[in-house]
């Protein structure tokens, strides 16, 4: 009797997109929708919220991705896009520079202590895709230090 191999390579469902030169992937379990950018009304407050959007009859805090990978801004363009983020009841805008697609991302492991502008501590793991490495990035972090 053959026995079957249990399958044990994970795929991750994700967003996959670019800020600056380096790639990234979001949990797409996470991510609500993408809309090109629009005008942001600044508040007074935190440096690293932009501002807010109207979306869907729902004011939704703006966080530049760039801003908090501790890269340099740089004006939108048009393939700028804004990703919402559901995280349990809170909704918040990543303004990133592109959104490559929507596909599965690899299995895991855990980052080194820098990976291109990511601090580590802002990766869950890293994984392959197409035969790159991408990063996976740890929402709950990047929102709760913005």
């Amino acid at each position: 009797m053959v026995q079957m191999k249990e399958e044990t390579n994970i795929r991750i469902p994700i967003v996959h997109i670019g800020v600056g030169q380096e790639r990234y992937a979001l949990r797409l379990e996470h991510v609500r929708e993408v809309i090109r950018m629009r005008a942001v009304t600044e508040l007074p407050g935190k440096a690293s919220i932009l501002g807010v959007v109207h979306v869907r009859g729902t004011i939704i805090p703006i966080v530049s991705l760039r801003s908090r990978l501790s890269m340099l801004e740089e004006a939108p363009t048009k393939s700028t896009r804004i990703v919402v983020i559901a995280l349990g009841d809170t909704l918040v805008g990543l303004v990133v520079d592109r959104v490559y697609q929507v596909t599965e991302l690899g299995e895991l492991q855990p980052p080194p202590e820098r990976m291109g502008a990511a601090d580590s501590r802002f990766l869950t793991g890293i994984g392959q895709l197409d035969g790159e490495l991408i990063g996976l990035l740890k929402l709950e972090y990047i929102l709760e230090a913005g």
